[in-house]
């Protein structure tokens, strides 16, 4: 069976890193990324305030910390709470539906009360089997939904606690169906995308109970909150690192449809979650990219990009872009056509991008247009002559590092072409010239003093372009200028031996023994 994983995909670059090492920043990026939501604008786990049908009696607090004698009294409000729900399920007389809705509602608003619910004391008094009790098929859609609710914020806690569900998923899975009603099904998909957000061991748990393709069907619904929800479930569900899922969700009859229709039309908070899917998918499966590429995926993500100033939005619509066009050799070939209309789009809100004042939209501008300055000779003179070129000169000498080596892929990948039979990059002199006599060399010799490996074979990478390939010789002269020749003595002893060689070569083939005798 072929391995739907991304490919090692290089794009002959300045030697073999310039390119995009594409394929394994995917990966890194879908790996890495569920960390950047938790911490900052979208968490990979929720705490449920206000149900899916809108209803919350849970007040907002304007302070939500939890001091100890608060969380004392919280933590035995809510073992009484179990208590109580104990006895309602065990109760069969006159009332007893409502006795039990009333006995979850209470425990409900014990969990929702606190940006840190007592979950702890929940689990100790024996809240799992009860709630599970009470998910039962034929309950009552108010007390499914209450049990389902009471469990989605448990699952929003520690590990441990989030593990404790265990017994719970059968049921929560099987309530996303259609004959459930839609609040019910809404509030199972949150509990199981808190679940899916802990970590690789539960996703594959909850893939192996078949949780992916009834979630997948509830994207094609047409109520907005229902959608929402459930991208966000199987973004947490498919993150990997495996593609398997990835590439069975985009199998899924009418997914691919129903994400392009929600990219096109739907309001910014549900595009943002279904963008989020686009990136797992793209980052993951080679299947699931080949999809997106061939379908109208990426002139939506530019009209996207190109309308919305929301960071939440814009961050997975250029990371999806990116992740597109760093994956599949056909998107630059036969999608990104120099002179078509998507084409320029795409360049356009890549330079939008590029002038936020927002890092992370600098950085993955900078990564999607490294991606396309390593395919044809079109594409970097497409680059080379747009606006980006002296916003990347600027970002290269002012920006942070992280930038930095990102906005260096793209002005070392606009000087070469594929490598020559010596193993060495073709050099597009007039786009080489340019960009030294505009002042990017201190910028790679910086990077050369960098402790970051990668960043510093960058460097010397571009000063054996300058060297080898400025005109009338001057290549030597420019780099011992700049302290070039500094910057490459720290590697003659260097533990990378990598780095140490190609460094005392160029200092012994450009600045031997005979170097200035002609002067």
């Amino acid at each position: 069976m072929a391995d739907d994983s991304p490919a090692s995909h290089r794009r002959d670059p300045i030697k073999s890193s310039v390119g995009s090492v594409a394929a394994q920043r995917r990966r890194q990026n879908a790996v890495t990324v569920g960390k950047e939501r938790r911490e900052s604008l979208v968490r990979a786990k929720r705490l449920c305030r206000v149900g899916p049908s809108g209803d919350g009696d849970v007040p907002g607090e304007e302070n939500d910390m939890v001091t100890d004698e608060k969380g004392f009294l919280l933590d035995a409000q809510t073992s009484s709470a179990v208590e109580d729900l104990k006895s309602a399920v065990a109760y069969q007389g006159k009332g007893a539906m409502q006795k039990r809705v009333n006995a979850l509602r209470e425990l409900r608003r014990l969990l929702s009360k606190s940006e840190f619910p007592p979950v702890e004391a929940a689990l100790k008094a024996g809240a799992i089997p009860l709630l599970v009790q009470c998910l039962s098929f034929g309950s009552p859609d108010e007390q499914l939904l209450e049990a389902a609710w009471c469990l989605t914020n448990i699952a929003a806690g520690k590990p441990e606690e989030t593990k404790a569900l265990l017994p719970a998923l059968p049921l929560l899975i099987a309530h996303l169906g259609e004959r459930s009603s839609l609040p019910v099904a809404e509030q199972c998909a949150w509990a199981l995308g808190n679940v899916a957000g802990e970590g690789e061991e539960l996703r594959n748990v909850l893939l192996s109970q078949g949780a992916l393709p009834p979630l997948a069907r509830m994207m094609l619904r047409n109520k907005g909150s229902t959608v929402r929800t459930a991208a966000w479930a199987l973004s947490n569900l498919i993150k990997g690192p495996d593609p398997k899922a990835a590439t069975e969700l985009i199998k899924v009859d009418g997914l691919l449809d129903a994400i392009l229709r929600h990219l096109r039309k739907s309001d910014e908070e549900l595009a943002t979650e279904v963008a989020w899917v686009v990136v797992y998918l793209s980052a993951l499966s080679n299947f699931a990219t080949g999809v997106l590429v061939k379908s109208d995926a990426i002139l939506l993500l530019v009209e996207r990009l190109a309308t919305s100033n929301s960071l939440q939005l814009l961050i997975p619509v250029l990371r999806s872009l990116g992740n597109l066009v760093a994956g599949d050799s056909h998107t630059t070939s036969t999608v990104l056509i120099p002179g078509h209309e998507i084409t320029d789009g795409v360049i356009k809100v890549l330079v939008k991008c590029l002038k936020s004042d927002h890092r992370v939209l600098k950085k993955e501008a900078s990564w999607v247009l490294s991606n396309i300055a390593a395919g044809s000779i079109e594409h970097k003179q497409l680059i080379y002559s747009s606006e980006a070129v002296p916003l990347l000169l600027r970002l290269l000498s002012t920006a942070p590092f992280d930038i930095r080596k990102e906005v260096a892929y793209v002005l070392g990948n606009l000087c070469v072409t594929p490598t020559g039979g010596d193993g060495k990059p073709n050099l597009i002199e007039e786009h080489l010239v340019s960009l030294v006599q505009r002042g990017c060399l201190s910028g790679f010799i910086d990077l050369v003093r960098s402790a970051d490996v990668e960043a510093a074979r960058l460097g010397l990478q571009f000063m054996e372009l300058v060297l080898r390939g400025m005109p009338n010789g001057d290549g030597p002269k420019l780099v011992e200028q700049e302290d070039g020749i500094d910057a490459m003595e720290r590697y003659q002893f260097h533990e990378n031996e990598d780095l140490r060689n190609m460094a005392n070569g160029l200092v012994d083939k450009y600045f031997g023994e005979n170097y200035g005798i002609d002067e």
